[in-house]
């Protein structure tokens, strides 16, 4: 089967090719700057959403940026916006976690296998709320630096219970580039130079945030 293409622009481009273009640019500039980076994927591969955090949490990464690209059906809609957790989602997810039966190595390296439900709750819950608090704090500095190079969303940085902002130790964020369904907004995440200012933006706010 083939995977799956997300998104489908204004022209008929892929989400999914913008966004491992956007990848890839963004780890040669973090690399450059001397940062580690891992790919969920380098090639046309479909990854599941949990997945994704889980190949994260695997690689013992220290922050989680998930890249996607929207088509709304406003095709006057346009504008970067970076999303975090809610706090909602964030207490449902402890409690979610808690309710599994293998919590070895749930939380940084802490095993709560032998721990009773209500107490393995209450750390994922205080690991979760460092994490978002750590991915608000990422997402606020990506704001402000992505200000200065693209346009933005009004409120750019949102709530929201996406999946692949559930690690419960991984500061995360979703960068939603873009819209492709509109026009001009396609057009510039076709063009490799615009994705390099997005992810020279990146790399400053990277920066700030270590």
């Amino acid at each position: 089967a083939l995977p799956i293409s997300g998104a489908i622009g204004y022209s008929g481009v892929y989400e999914k090719n913008i966004t491992l273009a956007m990848g890839k640019e963004l780890k040669s500039a973090l690399e450059k700057a001397g940062y580690k980076v891992h790919l969920t994927r380098s090639g046309d591969k479909f990854i599941n959403l949990r997945e994704r955090y889980q190949i994260a949490r695997r690689q013992k990464a220290d922050l989680f940026m998930s890249i996607h690209a929207d088509s709304a059906k406003n095709r006057s809609a346009t504008g970067l916006s970076v999303y975090t957790l809610s706090e909602n989602a964030s207490d449902r997810e402890a409690a979610a976690l808690a309710e599994r039966e293998n919590k070895a190595d749930l939380i940084g390296g802490m095993d709560l296998n032998n721990e009773d439900k209500e107490l393995a709750s209450i750390f994922i819950s205080l690991s979760q709320n460092m994490t978002r608090k750590n991915s608000s704090d990422f997402a606020e500095l990506l704001q402000c630096e992505m200000s200065k190079e693209v346009k933005l969303v009004a409120n750019a940085h949102r709530f929201a219970g996406f999946a692949v902002l559930k690690a419960p130790d991984i500061p995360s964020v979703l960068i939603e580039l873009g819209s492709l369904a509109n026009r001009n907004e396609e057009k510039l995440l076709k063009q490799e130079s615009y994705r390099k200012k997005l992810a020279k933006a990146t790399v400053k706010a990277v920066d700030k945030y270590f």
